[in-house]
């Protein structure tokens, strides 16, 4: 029998001295058993697999609504490509694989319908009660609102997930560590599920683009880093025709090139500062893991081209318009009569430290896509069923 404790001392055979042993976790806020073949952050991972917010994120946004396509990335299958991207990076570097999978799964947990529009709206409508922000959102689902325990609230999590979580960082993620030793960089593996996330939707959205046909081949072929991948495979930067299987290549072969710069950039930085063990990579105080500043200036040059070209396309700008009518009407329905509310949300409101405007909010960042949009239907058209 392969038990917890066989499994923590294959950790400490395995992992690198900057791995994170299961065994040295600090362990949970509130007392809980441990699992007798699993260790503490595999039991995290599982936990969050099984939470209901994990399972919503299957008809929320990744850039394209749902009703747009069956073939394009939601927020689940952009987890999951995270996750797996992040086991990759931890195995090839010695870290601890169950805990850089955990960070991963968890890390847009708190991701309001219609992806980053839908965030900066919440935040605009919560601007004068606390505002708005996904990975705060996260924590509060992890630690507050998925009530599935009888002997403590949330999911009680270890520490070390709550703080990948916390410490999550990319440019789309702004970063308050407080609570957490916020001058302390976070383990290895809170650093790796910040680069697994990047590359993702890097490459993932990319990809999206081409699918859907809004991304020009003439325009990509003046980018460093389609030119690099498109070398690569001894391929024209600007191809007559860019069919499936030429599309598929291309991905795949920039998802190899980031990782492998990714692993070799990352192992330098932990050699280079001579780094023993978990406590001195925290003592630093800023991420080693990361990409080489040559692939850093590539991948930034088209971000800026996505996000010019992609993300600000008229499609996906429609949806955004829309999403900020639908979100905003909620919204100032639920406030003006509150009794609109399902009865166990309304509920919420009775307790000491929650108000009609935090329970409003965590209520429409928890509804998928589709659900907003069946319940702005249901509020507004007469003719809809309530």
């Amino acid at each position: 029998m392969i038990n917890r404790h066989l499994l923590e001392e294959r950790e400490r055979q395995t992992l690198a001295p900057w791995g994170m042993k299961s065994a040295d976790t600090r362990g949970r806020v509130f007392p809980d058993t441990e699992a007798d073949y699993r260790t503490v952050y595999q039991k995290d991972r599982d936990r969050i697999v099984h939470t209901t917010a994990f399972r919503r994120l299957a008809y929320k946004t990744q850039v394209f609504v749902y009703h747009e396509g069956d073939h394009y990335r939601n927020r689940l299958t952009h987890t999951v490509e995270v996750a797996q991207l992040g086991r990759t990076l931890a195995r090839a570097l010695g870290a601890n694989e169950d805990l850089t999978e955990a960070i991963c799964l968890a890390h847009d947990l708190g991701h309001p319908p219609f992806g980053h529009t839908g965030e900066h709206i919440l935040n605009a409508l919560m601007a004068e009660h606390g505002g708005f922000d996904h990975q705060l959102q996260t924590m509060r689902i992890i630690e507050q609102l998925e009530q599935r325990y009888p002997d403590f609230p949330g999911l009680n999590l270890s520490y070390e997930v709550r703080e990948g979580v916390v410490k999550h960082d990319t440019d789309y993620d702004e970063t308050n560590a407080e609570g957490y030793e916020p001058h302390m960089a976070g383990t290895l593996e809170c650093q790796l599920a910040n680069i697994a996330d990047e590359l993702a939707w890097n490459t993932s959205d990319l990809d999206d683009g081409l699918y859907a046909g809004i991304l020009e081949l003439v325009d990509l072929a003046e980018q460093p880093l389609w030119r690099r991948v498109m070398e690569s495979l001894d391929e024209e930067p600007l191809p007559q025709r860019l069919d499936t299987m030429l599309r598929s290549r291309v991905i795949r072969r920039l998802v190899g090139i980031e990782v492998n710069d990714a692993i070799h950039h990352t192992a330098g930085q932990l050699r280079s500062h001579h780094i023993g063990s978990v406590e001195e990579l925290r003592a630093v105080g800023h991420n080693l893991a990361g990409f080489s500043p040559e692939l850093s200036e590539a991948n930034a040059i088209q971000k800026r081209y996505l996000f010019e070209n992609f993300y600000r396309s008229y499609r996906v700008m429609r949806m955004a318009a829309k999403a900020e009518r639908i979100l905003t009407s909620l919204f100032e329905a639920y406030i003006q009569e509150p009794r609109q509310l399902p009865p166990p949300t309304l509920g919420k409101t009775k307790l000491a430290d929650a108000s009609i405007y935090r329970v409003v909010c965590d209520y429409l960042a928890g509804m998928t896509d589709r659900f907003a949009i069946q319940e702005y239907r249901r509020l507004f058209d007469p003719e809809e069923r309530v």
